[in-house]
């Protein structure tokens, strides 16, 4: 163990950092850092997730990697939404192994060591409208949308003529419970939001069904 990462050990408090954060660890010049990150991953003590972005090998761990926070390191502008948010919340029975996020940038993905990654843009007016600032135990942080923004986005994408929960229920096997979840205020939250007609007639429709 080489002393970069002695010292991302005795400051660093979760497992993923970057090249700012190494900055600020080691004195000197920019090669004696590069040098030093360059050994430690040669070493397999420090693992590149992607350029400036990187995490500790998992005997030197203090806290478990969570996939949503690192999604936000890679691509700042982004939230955890679609499959991977419905998910999340248990709204939908499968598992999904990829990270699936919205952004305001161009789609994108990012196959890395702890992970898939993938960023879909979708026009809206106010990106974070609808979502939510999570925190876990280790005191990692991401923003993931609400379940109706995450169905919104799941339309938009995929260019569905939705109108009410009818294919919610049978395609992707939501149940009338979690529907029920769905104030009207997450409605409110989203008016105005989307351009897009197939989104802004899918949540018409639902809202009406639900608070007819």
């Amino acid at each position: 163990m080489n002393r970069l990462v002695k010292r991302i050990l005795e400051t660093v408090p979760v497992p993923v950092f970057t090249t700012l954060e190494i900055s600020s660890l080691v004195p000197g010049s920019a090669d004696t850092r590069y040098a030093l990150v360059k050994r430690s991953i040669a070493d397999g003590d420090i693992i590149h997730i992607k350029r400036g972005l990187y995490t500790l090998a998992p005997l030197y761990r203090k806290g478990t990697i969570n996939p949503y926070t690192v999604s936000l390191m890679i691509l700042g502008l982004s939230y955890i939404s679609l499959e991977t948010a419905l998910s999340t919340c248990g709204w939908i029975p499968e598992a999904v192994r990829t990270v699936t996020a919205v952004t305001s940038r161009t789609s994108t993905e990012f196959i890395t060591p702890i992970g898939h990654f993938t960023y879909e843009k979708v026009p809206q007016k106010t990106l974070f409208a609808g979502v939510q600032r999570l925190q876990d135990a280790s005191e990692n942080v991401w923003f993931q949308a609400t379940p109706l923004k995450a169905l919104a986005d799941y339309v938009y994408l995929h260019g569905y003529e939705w109108t009410s929960s009818l294919p919610l229920r049978e395609s992707l096997r939501i149940d009338e419970e979690s529907l029920r979840e769905i104030a009207e205020t997450d409605f409110l939250e989203l008016e105005g939001n989307y351009a897009n007609r197939r989104v802004v007639r899918f949540l018409q429709g639902l809202r009406k069904e639900l608070f007819p």
